[in-house]
C-alpha cells in the first residue's frame, strides 16, 4: 500500500462532501498523534485537514 491511496472504502461516517470544522480537523490530528504508524498519521491527512478547516470551509454540524 502506497503512501498516497485513494481508498475509498471504509467508514460509513465518512463525511464525504462535507467540509471540515476545525474541530474535525482538532480529532484527526489527535488520532494520528495517539498512533504514529496509522494510515492517518503517515499519509499526511492531518496537515491536509488543518489546511481545509483553516481555508475557512468548517461549518458547525447543522451546515449553517
Amino acid at each position: 500500500m502506497g503512501k498516497h491511496s485513494s481508498g475509498k472504502g471504509g467508514s460509513a461516517k465518512s463525511g464525504a462532501g462535507q467540509r471540515m470544522s476545525p474541530a474535525a480537523a482538532s480529532r484527526v490530528q489527535s488520532a494520528g498523534a495517539k498512533n504514529p504508524g496509522s494510515r492517518t498519521a503517515e499519509s499526511g491527512f492531518a496537515s491536509r485537514a488543518q489546511s481545509a478547516a483553516a481555508r475557512g470551509g468548517g461549518r458547525q454540524q447543522d451546515g449553517r
